[in-house]
């Protein structure tokens, strides 16, 4: 009986949010003089960024009660492409995916929604929500015109309007307005196309709603529509009046508003975790509130990037972490945080007359999970899939693999000379085996490609396990395939040979290829040893002894049994790099080099009773490698792997090895006595982009810019971005800029590292360090643009945040083709 009523329940709530929109009274709402107008009266818009996949679906409501709660009045969202159409012309929009379920449930809760369906969405997110198998068009022009790309957009939006457009306000629904394309100008210039997405978003259904296109105040005019409404992104500290001041005077009656206001900022893998202040973000949202500038607070509750989703950076492949904290106001699990409460003080000041916050909601509780060990193992050698053969090396979509890892199986000749292998390039983190052996690592966070081969003394077989990480999200890196991706040849003395008769091996991410691998028993220990924790920290011969079976990737499978059921963390801190799967979920992924350590695992996923979980350790060991990471390990309370614990905290910040990516190696210091600067010059101390023009152009690989004072008479220095001119006065690509050197880089209190200069990203700077030690002046940064170029000058653009230290005051510009002497 029980049981009929749980059904019955489900059944009658669906139906009411189903009804939702059906039997709600009609309102309107427009944009008016200098403001929108809900239903005919004045309307601030106060959005709560919130993204649908990164919440599990039994706790969307409790999401949007947080964001009520806090003083919110809207739900602003992405709609991602590629989660919905995994496969070509496979939909889905059930259970996670049922992004209009949640769009009812933020009716329910008398909350707005403001849609963004992309198709771009950036989001940190794989492939900035591109699907992968556009890629299998090796001629495709993404984010244009392309024939193929603009067919499959039109189809998919035209299932996302079958989803949605009945949602739209004129129809009872609650949806505000639409977004056309997203942050389309720092991509390119092409209104033709921002047109025509336009037309598809219109003809999708969503004809009844204000359009509108967002954009940075320094590009939102190369492709501004006239029909659209436009508005601009920005975040914490930055100054609003500068901000707004271009669209104002174009548009003087337009009502304003910040289509994405920082509210933190997303983790790298290998970088600390990023914060922002929550002091400058409640100012800034004041400022615009008291303005009447509308907003929407990105993120206001982050969430996680489950399984294979999280994207990486561009240029260059930085590929972000699995949390998607943000620091926001609600954490990763839910919690409010105290910046939360800031805000709420804030907002509650905000509310339209006789109107009063809601209760927050009691937190999911919290639960610590003992350890687990492991006692199952299925290596990935001995459970690899039937083949596929090819003369030549592919990417991985050429073989129909959108995500996981791929094996590159051959066989190499005998030889008696030194050689070296070279692989261009491999997408994004491969590991090389010599019969069996792994012989090395290629990183592609770290540009790595070659990798000396032992003496082969016969024939012996290669294989090359590339794992690929999330495909890059912005810029022109969202063509980013996987796997190898042009070649791999053998170099020595006699000459280049590229390799060619491979067996390919497709590894899915899939829990059903984890769950169905051929497990087998094991015991790590020798000696009868059975105790979970050692007592000492473990010598290394027990390492050895403890790690003989590990010497190559492998599926670990273990049981476990609670009966308390809450939200968790598993800390993966003793485990290197891969996936963890719990009763079917794909958590996402892990790396010890941080800054996160343990991956959340809602407790809705969780059962009382037996729960399985998988952990996929992609690093073999050898015993050079145990011996390094015995070295690293500083545990206060040591395990032994193959173990998990659930711990009740999320672990964010913890790095270890290289951390950041500093830019200086030990020993270097800059050498400029013999060089003659090319310019001299003074910034103006605005936060304006400033254009500096050389009296000639000239050939050019090595970009030295040196800071020699400041407008603050501090010692610090920072640049927002850099771009460089052409001889004819148009910026050059930055995609294969790289930093050489930079004198000092603030990397422990933030990540104002040195490439923060050319990450497309405005809100990100580098600084000099100020957290360990005061480095004076001069401070110098040098780039390498890749190839060289003839060029006519530079752009400069200054921190975005009135009032703070390391405005650049005076300046040289000293140019080479060779490079410094460091």
């Amino acid at each position: 009986m029980k049981k009929i009523s749980l059904i019955l329940g489900f059944v009658f709530g669906f139906l009411f949010l189903q009804s939702c929109s059906k039997n709600a009274p009609k309102e309107t709402f427009e944009i008016g003089k200098n403001t929108f107008l809900l239903n005919g009266q004045p309307f601030v818009i106060k959005a709560a960024e919130i993204h649908y996949p990164r919440i599990p679906q039994e706790y969307w409501e409790h999401r949007i009660e947080m964001c009520k709660a806090l003083g919110m009045n809207t739900i602003c969202l992405y709609v991602f492409w590629n989660i919905h159409e995994q496969k070509e012309g496979n939909f889905d929009f059930a259970g996670n995916n049922n992004v209009a379920a949640f769009c009812r449930l933020a009716q329910k809760h008398g909350m707005y929604v403001i849609l963004r369906p992309g198709p771009y969405v950036c989001a940190e997110w794989e492939m900035g929500g591109l699907p992968w198998w556009l890629l299998k068009k090796q001629d495709i022009a993404l984010r244009t015109q392309d024939t193929y790309f603009m067919e499959r957009v039109e189809i998919f939006m035209a299932q996302v309007g079958k989803q949605l457009s009945d949602l739209q306000l004129a129809n009872g629904g609650n949806i505000l307005m639409v977004q056309v394309e997203n942050e389309y100008g720092a991509y390119g210039v092409d209104k033709a196309y921002i047109s025509a997405i336009r037309d598809i978003v219109k003809k999708s259904g969503f004809d009844k709603t204000p359009l509108f296109q967002c954009d940075w105040s320094s590009n939102f005019e190369n492709n501004a529509l006239d029909d659209l409404l436009w508005t601009l992104n920005f975040g914490t500290g930055a100054n609003i009046d500068n901000q707004f001041k271009r669209l104002k005077e174009l548009r003087p009656e337009t009502p304003l508003m910040c289509s994405e206001f920082w509210s933190g900022w997303f983790d790298h893998w290998g970088a600390r975790h990023e914060t922002r202040n929550a002091a400058e973000m409640v100012s800034g949202l004041k400022d615009m509130l008291d303005k009447n500038i509308s907003f929407s607070l990105y993120m206001t509750h982050g969430g996680t990037t489950f399984g294979h989703w999280a994207g990486a950076n561009f240029p260059g492949y930085v590929p972000d972490c699995t949390s998607y904290d943000y620091d926001a106001p609600i954490n990763e699990s839910g919690r409010a945080t105290p910046k939360y409460f800031q805000l709420r003080a804030l907002l509650q000041n905000y509310l339209p007359q006789g109107e009063t916050l809601s209760a927050v909601p009691d937190s999911i509780p919290t639960i610590s999970i003992p350890v687990i060990a492991f006692n199952e193992v299925a290596p990935i050698f001995n459970n690899l899939p039937e083949p596929q053969t090819s003369q030549d090396i592919h990417s991985m979509e050429y073989f129909n693999q959108g995500w996981g890892s791929i094996l590159y199986r051959t066989t190499l000749k005998k030889s008696d000379i030194s050689q070296f292998i070279k692989i261009t390039e491999a997408h994004d983190w491969a590991q090389v085996y010599i019969n069996g052996e792994c012989i090395g690592v290629l990183n592609r966070l770290k540009g790595e490609s070659t990798l000396q081969l032992p003496p082969l003394d016969k024939e012996a077989r290669l294989d090359i396990l590339v794992e690929a990480m999330g495909r890059r999200n912005f810029g022109a890196g969202v063509l980013d395939y996987k796997g190898i991706t042009e070649k791999v040849e053998l170099i020595s003395e006699q000459g280049t040979t590229e390799v060619k008769n491979w067996q390919v091996y497709s590894i899915p991410v899939d829990y059903k290829f984890a769950k169905n691998q051929k497990y087998h028993p094991f015991n790590f220990y020798r000696a009868g040893i059975m105790c979970v924790y050692s007592k000492e920290k473990p010598s290394k011969k027990d390492l050895v002894d403890i790690y003989e079976n590990r010497s190559e990737p492998a599926y670990y499978r273990a049981y476990f049994d609670i009966d308390t059921i809450g939200d968790t963390f598993i800390d993966m801190s003793n485990w290197t790099k891969g996936m963890v799967y719990v009763n079917g979920h794909n958590l996402g992924r892990y790396w010890n080099i941080g800054p996160q350590q343990a991956l959340y695992l809602p407790g809705c996923w969780l059962k009382k009773g037996k729960n399985e979980i998988i952990v996929l350790e992609m690093v073999c060991y050898n015993e050079e490698k145990i011996i390094e990471t015995l070295e690293h390990q500083s545990l206060t309370r040591p395990f032994i792997e193959p173990f998990v614990e659930g711990v009740r905290q999320p672990i964010l910040d913890v790095l270890r090895g290289n951390g950041a990516y500093k830019f200086r190696k030990q020993g270097e210091t800059l050498d400029l006595s013999a060089e003659k600067p090319v310019i001299t010059g003074t910034f103006n101390a605005g936060n304006a982009w400033q254009k500096i023009k050389f009296n000639k152009a000239s050939a050019t690989r090595y970009f030295c810019l040196e800071a020699l004072n400041s407008w603050g008479n501090d010692d610090f220095a920072s640049i927002a971005e850099l771009q460089i001119l052409d001889e004819n006065g148009n910026r050059i690509s930055r995609q294969h800029w790289k930093v050489i050197y930079a004198d000092s880089e603030e990397a422990d209190d933030a990540n104002n590292i040195a490439s923060n200069v050319f990450d497309l990203q405005e809100s990100t700077i580098w600084h000099t360090s100020y957290s360990i030690i005061k480095d004076k002046f001069p401070h110098q940064i040098i780039i390498d643009l890749g190839e060289s170029k003839t060029i006519s000058g530079f752009e400069y653009l200054p921190r975005a945040e009135t009032n703070k230290p390391a405005m650049i005051k005076d300046f040289r510009i000293y140019l080479k083709t060779s490079p410094f002497k460091l």
